[in-house]
């Protein structure tokens, strides 16, 4: 395991959501490594700094209780242009106040979903350069979708389409079981001449959204969700390859295709 992809992984270690296997990859690596072992301990600092009682605030009672107040019961008459109420003020802090809160919550989201979708696609990387390593990247091989289907069966909550893409210029070479987000998903392997493709597959919540593409370190993420399942494509060809290979798989698995 290199670094970069230590590093990606740091974060999943300490939230305890990384797999036996890669805590212990991940582990195993920082022991050896000092710069990832420092970068380590910064985390695990802030993590527990950030985790600290006085870290948490509480609004007071009295603080509900001024805004109720505030707030008004009966409609009021509308107050000089030249000498606006005590009563108005109040009342329009206490609204804007309300906003503020709400619009502050839905930022919260936004960058959770934001930083919860990028440490996946953090995952989907390393899982393809994992899978460059050695001998992990097909535990079936066969250009038979229907021959890679079946082999999954069993070993997956989810049946995951296996699209044969070999007359498009995508060669289907076979597949195997990975993890992303510490949870096993199918990863269905393609070839664009001496260029691999992941395709990986899992649950999702949702019915379906539309195709994102990304990069990250050198390498192109197509992301994509239909049915409830999600499809994340890595490879290193350039984009126009890979979206060319998206759109044909979306075409595929709304048709029907298995």
């Amino acid at each position: 395991m290199t670094c970069e992809e230590t590093h990606i992984l740091l974060h999943a270690l300490i939230d305890s959501e990384l797999d036996a296997g890669h805590a212990r990859e991940v582990e195993a690596h920082v022991a050896n490594c000092p710069r990832c072992a420092a970068q380590l301990r910064d985390y695990r600092e802030i993590h527990k700094a950030m985790a600290a009682p006085e870290m948490r605030y509480q609004a007071p009672e009295s603080l509900r209780q001024r805004i109720e107040t505030a707030l008004p019961t009966t409609t009021l008459p509308a107050p000089r242009a030249s000498a606006p109420s005590r009563r108005g003020l109040l009342r329009g802090f206490a609204m804007g106040s309300i906003v503020s809160t709400a619009l502050a919550a839905c930022l919260v989201l936004f960058v959770v979903h934001t930083e919860e979708d990028q440490r996946i696609v953090g995952d989907v990387v390393s899982a393809h350069l994992r899978s460059l390593q050695g001998d992990h990247l097909i535990d079936v091989q066969s250009t038979d979708q229907h021959t890679v289907k079946p082999w999954f069966n069993g070993r997956l909550d989810v049946a995951p389409p296996v699209i044969d893409l070999t007359p498009q210029g995508f060669t289907l070479i076979g597949g195997r079981l990975d993890y992303i987000d510490g949870r096993p998903v199918a990863a269905i392997v393609y070839k664009r001449r001496a260029h691999v493709i992941n395709l990986f597959v899992s649950q999702t919540a949702g019915s379906g959204s539309g195709a994102t593409m990304e990069k990250l370190q050198g390498f192109t993420v197509w992301s994509w969700a239909w049915s409830g399942l999600s499809f994340r494509a890595v490879s290193d060809i350039n984009g126009e390859e890979l979206q060319e290979f998206g759109d044909k798989l979306e075409t595929a698995v709304q048709s029907g295709g298995s």
